[in-house]
C-alpha cells in the first residue's frame, strides 16, 4: 500500500471514530466494560480505574467538575471500550499500546482535576 493510500486509510478510520465517539454516551454499562478492560493497560490500570471512578460519582451526583473535563473523560472510557481502535486490541501488546497512550494523555489533561478528586475523596473519607 503506497504512503497517500495508507495516510487516506488513516484518515477515514480516524473520522469513524471521531463520529463514534461524538455521539457516544457513557452508560453503566460502559463503567463494567472499562473497569473489566483495565487489567489490559499494565501501568495505566489505577490512572484508569480513577478515571473511571470520578466518571461513576460524576454520573451519580457525587461530585461535580466542568464539562470539558468530563468529556475527556467520557472519550477516554469510549475509546479504550470501543472495538474500533487506531490499533486493534485483538493484535497482542501492540492493540493496548494506544489504549494505554490514550489515558496517559488524559491524565495528563487532567492533572488539576484529578487531584481535586484525590481531595474530595479524603474528604469524605474524613
Amino acid at each position: 500500500m503506497n504512503d497517500r493510500r495508507m495516510k487516506k486509510s488513516y484518515f477515514n478510520k480516524a473520522i469513524l471514530l471521531f463520529e463514534l465517539f461524538r455521539k457516544h454516551r457513557i452508560h453503566g454499562d460502559d463503567f463494567a466494560k472499562a473497569a473489566s478492560k483495565s487489567a489490559y493497560l499494565d501501568e495505566k490500570v489505577d490512572e484508569f480505574r480513577l478515571l473511571i471512578a470520578m466518571g461513576k460519582d460524576v454520573f451519580a451526583g457525587r461530585y461535580r467538575m466542568d464539562k470539558w473535563n468530563l468529556s475527556i473523560i467520557a472519550a477516554t472510557i469510549a475509546y479504550v471500550i470501543s472495538p474500533l481502535d487506531a490499533v486493534p486490541d485483538v493484535i497482542p501488546l501492540m492493540g493496548w499500546v494506544d489504549d494505554a497512550t490514550i489515558v496517559a494523555y488524559a491524565v495528563s489533561k487532567l492533572t488539576d482535576e484529578i487531584n481535586k478528586y484525590k481531595a474530595f475523596i479524603q474528604a469524605s473519607a474524613a
